[in-house]
């Protein structure tokens, strides 16, 4: 009976992502869909996951912290070359999309991102629609996708209000209220 087993084995997926609380959402959805996850927050972790767990999809947030992560595609693609490599990013733009994929990457997917996107692109068919319980998948309301984008370019600012609210043509005090006011979970 190996057979019925492997049959049975979840993909195994690498999620590299420093936003703790984003990746542990990630990990609980994706589990739902089959998918065995393993979970770092930096580029050497990633490298010796990928050593250790064989993934056979590898998720990666282009900004760490202070690394990016266009520096491991082409160690990740020559550990794992039959692994589908996705590159998801708060800060999108063509040239790195561009970059992402010469270095390997399989696809480029700009945040937020629902998990119906994200599943057909690990999956390596966008145009087609793969089934998502709805029941145990939550839609974010506009004031959640803009507290969450809000939080991307703090973080990225390092927490500077002002940066922050300059580079979102908001103003301080705007923006410091759109902060106080956190949104509720559906």
């Amino acid at each position: 009976m190996p057979n019925s087993a492997e049959a049975s084995t979840p993909s195994k997926l690498l999620i590299v992502e420093d936003d703790i609380i984003f990746a542990n959402t990630l990990n609980r959805r994706l589990t739902k869909h089959g998918f065995d996850c393993v979970q770092v927050d930096n580029n050497n972790d990633a490298l010796l996951a990928c050593h250790r767990h064989t993934p056979d999809f590898i998720l990666l947030d282009m900004k760490l912290a202070e690394e990016n992560t266009l520096s491991i595609i082409t160690p990740l693609r020559k550990l794992r070359p039959q692994s589908r490599i996705v590159l998801l990013t708060g800060f999108a733009s063509i040239a790195t999309a561009v970059d992402a994929i010469k270095l390997g990457a399989d696809d480029y997917l700009s945040k937020p991102v629902d998990s119906q996107t994200l599943l057909a692109t690990l999956k390596g068919s966008k145009a087609e629609t793969i089934a998502v319980d709805t029941k145990s998948e939550q839609t974010l309301s506009a004031e959640q996708v803009e507290w969450q984008h809000i939080q991307q370019v703090l973080k990225a600012n390092q927490g500077n209000i002002s940066a922050t609210a300059r580079q979102l043509s908001m103003h301080r005090r705007t923006l410091q209220r759109k902060l106080q006011k956190r949104p509720q979970s559906a």
